[in-house]
């Protein structure tokens, strides 16, 4: 088996090397990215109404605020408009917005190595396509149109990376186009939970500045009694 790969890689030339390459890179991409973007480490189930009840009952504190930003991606953006809480919608949409840009790039970190690998490899193997076919024609200069065996390197090596380019491209290409997508939806996730939580907080100051002139009203009446 291995002996029989070995054959088919050394009959393709030299650029099915660059070919085999991308296609240890791309498989270590695709691991690697199905692995970090997976919906439990970066869109925690409950995260988002946990934080909800913090803040409904004002327990949220500068080592809520930390271990939120270690917890996962989506905490980092949590964390950011409550560290901002005090300054007002303007501020937390700011800071929310900075967070979410490092956020969601490195969400798609990887990713533009993997779609360049999806767009190379097929012109990798065009290259050595080209170069099998001149090799052929070399045979074929050299005397060697009645000997097929002078032909058959060329052809092999002309077939073998056009095949190995898009064995290679045509993963590679629809992990890209997947995990792209998947990081469109786990952005817009955020969004929707980063506004939750900027309303909640809204709210909440609302209240308590309600509170607050209930409580100077009720101690004004008491000193003029």
């Amino acid at each position: 088996m291995i002996g029989g790969m070995w054959e088919i890689v050394r009959a393709g030339g030299f650029f099915m090397w660059p070919i085999i390459l991308c296609s240890v890179i791309a498989v270590a991409i695709i691991l690697e990215r199905f692995w970090t973007l997976a919906e439990k480490r970066v869109l925690p189930r409950d995260l988002l109404q946990k934080i909800k009840q913090l803040v409904e009952q004002d327990q949220v504190t500068d080592k809520v605020v930390q271990a939120l930003e270690k917890n996962s991606p989506l905490g980092r953006v949590l964390a950011a408009g409550l560290s901002s809480r005090h300054r007002g919608r303007a501020i937390m949409m700011e800071r929310l917005e900075d967070t979410g840009r490092h956020v969601v790039h490195e969400l798609e970190r990887f990713l533009n190595t993997l779609g360049t690998i999806a767009a190379v490899s097929p012109l990798l193997g065009l290259l050595g396509t080209v170069t099998g076919i001149i090799k052929a024609f070399n045979a074929i200069n050299e005397g060697g149109m009645g000997d097929p065996r002078m032909l058959s390197g060329g052809i092999s090596e002309a077939l073998l990376t056009t095949a190995a380019g898009l064995v290679v491209a045509i993963p590679a290409l629809v992990a890209y186009r997947y995990l792209r997508g998947n990081v469109d939806r786990i952005v817009i996730e955020m969004e929707k939970d980063a506004l939750q939580l900027v309303d909640q907080l809204e709210a909440s100051a609302v209240r308590e500045q309600d509170d607050r002139t209930a409580g100077d009203l009720k101690a004004a009446g008491a000193r003029v009694a």
